[in-house]
This record gives structure tokens, C-alpha cells and sequence, in this order.
């Protein structure tokens, strides 16, 4: 993957945009020395770039009782690339699956699921394992979120 050449005002405009994607443009260029034609320009170009993929409302999981945070790892039932896609395409389809990772190590994949409760998982596990062939699955259960965040880190540019 080509990295995007980034300055010091972009970085500092991404930096906001990942604190509150609603500040006004006008508000922006002014905290990053620019006026607000030259700021949405920049931003536009960072969104051509796919630097910014979309702007969304991040929601608050527990005011929407959602309680639980699952990690279930998932070791493949084969590693051929019809398997990989079938598969890709049954996790994916879930919505309680907000992050799928294929992973190094001792399992394939990482599948980060958000649920209500425990019978929620349990009715979301029997529909994942029933619906491909799989070798091993293990759930790992969230007890304290200790650090949530969308945001990038972006020191290194």
C-alpha cells in the first residue's frame, strides 16, 4: 500500500475531524491557520485520497443495551479459497460482527461481536457454527472496556 503525503496542516486537520466530524469547516481552518476554502479543499482532497473513507455517528453500545462484547476465534475448517471466501461472506453477514480479522497464529480469524446478553450470543454462535464448517471456535468474553477509540494514531507523519 502507497502512503499518502500528508503536511503538518493536514495532519492537524485530521486530528480534529477524528475528535468531531461535525465541526464546521469555517471552525477548522481557523484552528489550523487557513481559510475555510483552502480547508475544505484539503479535506476534499484527503476524502478523494481515501485518507477519510466516510464520516459516521459512532453510537454508544450500552444506551442501546448492547452489554456484551465477544471475541470469538476461529480456527478454519480448510485453507483453499473457496472455504476463505464462503466464509468471509457468513461472518461478514452478521450484524452483531463489528470487527473480522483473518489473523497469524494459533487461530484464523478474530471476530469481535456485540450483543445484548448472554442468549443473544448463544442464538448468533448456533447460527455462525450451523451455517459453514469450521475446525474450533473459542469465545473470549469483555468484562471492562478499558480503552475504546476510533481514532488513528498520527505521530508518525
Amino acid at each position: 500500500m502507497k502512503n499518502i503525503a500528508l503536511d503538518g496542516v493536514d495532519k492537524a486537520i485530521l486530528l480534529l475531524l477524528q475528535q468531531n466530524a461535525d465541526v464546521p469547516v469555517a471552525d477548522i481552518a481557523e484552528k489550523v491557520g487557513l481559510t475555510a476554502t483552502p480547508c475544505w479543499r484539503r479535506i476534499q482532497r484527503l476524502e478523494a485520497q481515501g485518507v477519510i473513507s466516510r464520516r459516521v455517528a459512532l453510537l454508544q453500545a450500552h444506551k442501546l443495551g448492547l452489554a456484551m462484547t465477544v471475541f470469538v476465534q476461529i480456527k478454519a475448517a480448510r485453507h483453499d479459497g473457496k472455504w476463505l471466501t464462503d466464509f468471509a461472506k457468513h461472518a461478514s453477514s452478521f450484524e452483531e460482527v463489528v470487527e473480522f480479522y483473518r489473523m497469524s497464529g494459533e487461530y484464523d480469524y478474530l471476530l469481535k461481536v456485540v450483543v445484548t446478553d448472554m442468549a443473544a450470543f448463544d442464538h448468533f454462535y448456533k447460527r455462525l457454527v450451523n451455517g459453514i464448517d469450521l475446525n474450533d471456535v473459542t469465545s473470549s468474553f469483555a468484562m471492562e472496556q478499558l480503552k475504546y477509540t476510533t481514532a488513528l494514531p498520527l505521530t508518525h507523519l
